[in-house]
């Protein structure tokens, strides 16, 4: 596969709203505008956004996501206790005015406000603030971003009307505190990875993502891999990321599973890489109402196998992450 390397800041769309076809390719720093998405009334119902943000420590996985569909907002908050097994969820639903997202990457805040749950993703000096509170829970986490760092932005062309920019951030280490029933938990040997999206997206849709962060064989090294949603555009959103630098895989890599059986390993194997995930927890999700639903299973646990940059392998061992099998109707 051929795909370009974008190193001058682009717009994401024409000004009629079309995919630009100057956006198409990928990034290791943001350099896209994509301040035309959920503005007007263009293509109404199929514009996505979101700011989606795991942090994944010895003892604990918290998930945020704020995010609006443009005729909804769909907002995540869950911890997960990895010593006791509990998981608390205080995700919600609402309209689209409970949301507010920046135009692009790192220009404003991103925020969820309804009864029982306030987000706030902000950006500060040296990183970007996690804040978030629910009955039972609230956290408060520094992802820390050096000056000169890395990540892995791709834009992915299913046509000239939709079409989706993401940025998979996954080197970004946390310090914080999470609070559960009052108990609070210092998060010091920590983790978060975002998952940046914008984009006009088809009403049914199925992917794969799997992400993983952490010291390994001598080298800090950031694994992240997708599939299903990007074939037959020509872009892959598959990367590795070594000691901050981001390499992009230029293949689709192959992924064999049992969605019957999710808590069985997953494996992910390509020319350069051959990784398989031992799950510890499936946080499932299912609802449906009517033209809407949806349908997944992010499976947590540790990655073990190598991957190879440069011609220098280098072995994976006991990398904490997650892959995942979600399929959409929004």
């Amino acid at each position: 596969m051929t795909e370009r390397e974008i190193t001058e800041p682009v717009a994401l769309c024409l000004a009629n709203g079309d995919l630009n076809p100057d956006a198409v390719g990928w990034t290791r720093r943001q350099l896209l505008d994509t301040s035309r998405i959920g503005r007007g009334i263009r293509d109404r119902g199929r514009n996505k956004r979101w700011e989606y943000w795991a942090v994944v420590s010895p003892t604990h996985i918290i998930s945020l996501t704020v995010s609006s569909l443009d005729f909804a907002a769909v907002h995540g908050f869950w911890v997960r206790d990895r010593r006791t097994g509990v998981t608390i969820d205080r995700g919600r639903v609402g309209g689209p005015w409970t949301a507010t997202l920046p135009p692009s990457l790192g220009e404003g805040p991103a925020r969820a406000r309804m009864r029982g749950l306030d987000i706030s993703i902000t950006e500060v000096e040296g990183g970007t603030r996690l804040i978030a509170a629910a009955p039972q829970l609230a956290v408060d986490v520094v992802a820390a971003q050096e000056p000169d760092h890395e990540a892995m932005g791709v834009v992915v062309p299913w046509s000239k009307r939709r079409f989706q920019y993401t940025v998979k951030d996954v080197v970004r280490p946390a310090t914080g505190t999470l609070t559960v029933d009052g108990e609070v938990t210092q998060l010091d040997d920590a983790w978060a990875v975002l998952d940046h999206g914008r984009g006009r997206w088809h009403h049914s849709v199925r992917w794969n993502w799997a992400a993983a962060v952490g010291h390994t064989d001598g080298h800090l090294v950031g694994l992240q891999f997708g599939a299903r949603w990007t074939e037959g555009t020509g872009m892959t959103e598959n990367a590795l990321v070594v000691d901050g630098r981001v390499t992009k895989i230029h293949e689709q890599v192959r992924w064999e599973y049992d969605l019957e059986h999710p808590m069985q390993p997953w494996r992910i194997v390509g020319t350069d890489v051959d990784v398989t995930l031992t799950p510890e927890y499936d946080h499932a999700s299912q609802f449906d109402i009517g033209p809407l639903g949806t349908r997944g299973d992010q499976v947590f646990g540790v990655f073990n196998g190598w991957i190879r940059v440069a011609g220098e392998s280098t072995r994976i061992t006991d990398l904490f992450g997650w892959a995942e099998d979600v399929a959409n109707r929004w």
